[in-house]
């Protein structure tokens, strides 16, 4: 098979969603938000077939953020209902699909019964040629300051020493630090922010910002977003003219 010189030159390894949207899908709709997180719940099976399909190894789906514990309780508890759901209904069908699951964030407000179903989930779905990795009370400060936490401990411990500490360190203790680098971080509904996700793992990801809402992105949207990804130039710092040179000597 031929391999596409865009293709080649820009590999894309790692997709992560700020999946936006699905109350205002409701809402417009006369219908209750509930609703719009059910139909957002569904767009996952495109979006991931789609990645597959275009050799996407690792998708990362923002879930639940650490801030939307401020969201109505009925609406919390909806969500997490929701997440309970799918975790049960999804895990079996994706390993007979050889798809991995993987759930970040931080896991201490969640309930012993949600807790049971993700570590059943990541149990049945525990390997496979491709990573669906769900974001659940998850936020990029608390990555960042977890990672930090961790090597401050083994600094105390007399494990490592402060020259230890380095860029490389703090990556090895990140959340998603055995899974490719982010190359793609995409946020539907509109808006244009990264709301505390993957922030330490977004310093080089290119972004891109769809006006569809979440309910209404789907695989075609998605192989949308890839088409674009794939016509950018990733400099990583180097000038154009560097690149250039670079792929007239391979």
């Amino acid at each position: 098979m031929s391999v596409n010189p865009i293709e080649s030159a820009n590999p894309l390894r790692h997709v992560a969603i700020i999946m936006d949207g699905n109350n205002r899908w409701a809402e417009q709709r006369g219908r209750q938000g509930i609703t719009g997180h059910r139909a957002g719940v569904e767009r996952i099976r495109d979006v991931l077939r789609a990645c597959r399909e275009e050799g996407v190894d690792a998708l990362t789906l923002f879930a639940f953020s650490s801030e939307n514990w401020r969201r109505p309780p009925k609406e919390v508890e909806a969500l997490m209902g929701l997440f309970y759901n799918y975790l049960k209904k999804e895990a079996r069908k994706l390993a007979e699909e050889g798809v991995a699951i993987r759930v970040i964030g931080n896991r201490a407000r969640f309930s012993k019964k949600l807790l049971n179903a993700i570590e059943e989930a990541e149990s049945i779905a525990s390997s496979g040629e491709a990573t669906l990795i769900i974001a659940a009370d998850y936020g990029g400060c608390w990555d960042i300051t977890q990672s930090a936490k961790s090597l401050a401990e083994d600094a105390i411990a007399g494990r490592i020493s402060l020259d230890d500490i380095t860029e490389q360190a703090i990556s090895s203790r990140i959340s998603t630090s055995s899974l490719p680098p982010l190359d793609l971080l995409i946020r539907t509904g509109g808006e244009y922010r990264i709301s505390n996700f993957l922030l330490w793992q977004a310093a080089y990801a290119e972004l891109y910002f769809s006006e569809l809402l979440w309910p209404e992105f789907d695989g075609v949207a998605m192989k949308t977003a890839i088409e674009d990804f794939r016509r950018r130039q990733r400099r990583f710092g180097k000038t154009g003219a560097q690149l250039a040179n670079e792929a007239a000597r391979a």
